[in-house]
């Protein structure tokens, strides 16, 4: 299976920017599609972007228009940047393919808070 790490999480106040970072253990990883999921305290595990291998992107009504996702084949990395943040943006976020057959272990995730 596919490792995953997450990083690039932080504090950050409402309106400000985040950009995070999935590195997978293996190539397999360029030919997948992969999203960025997120968790907050007491509630499901939401995904909010995906791009397929190809870079086309879809995203969650919640963040369309101030997340963008993207992913560097070569570096087997996917990226979320995280503009015009918001108080209810603030989760543990996670990386992993939206195809439940191809996903790898879960990794740690990386935390995201957003200050009002």
């Amino acid at each position: 299976q596919v490792q995953l790490v997450e990083s690039g999480g932080g504090l950050v106040q409402a309106g400000g920017s985040l950009r995070l970072s999935c590195a997978a253990s293996e190539s397999i990883f360029s030919i997948i599609a992969m999203g960025w999921y997120r968790q907050a305290p007491g509630k499901q595990r939401e995904l909010v972007a995906t791009i397929t291998s190809g870079g086309t992107t879809n995203y969650a009504d919640s963040v369309k228009g101030r997340f963008a996702i993207s992913r560097d084949n070569a570096k087997n990395t996917v990226y979320l940047q995280m503009n015009s943040l918001k108080p209810e943006d603030t989760a543990r976020y996670y990386c992993n393919s939206p195809i439940p057959t191809l996903r790898g272990s879960w990794g740690q995730g990386t935390q995201v808070t957003v200050s009002s």
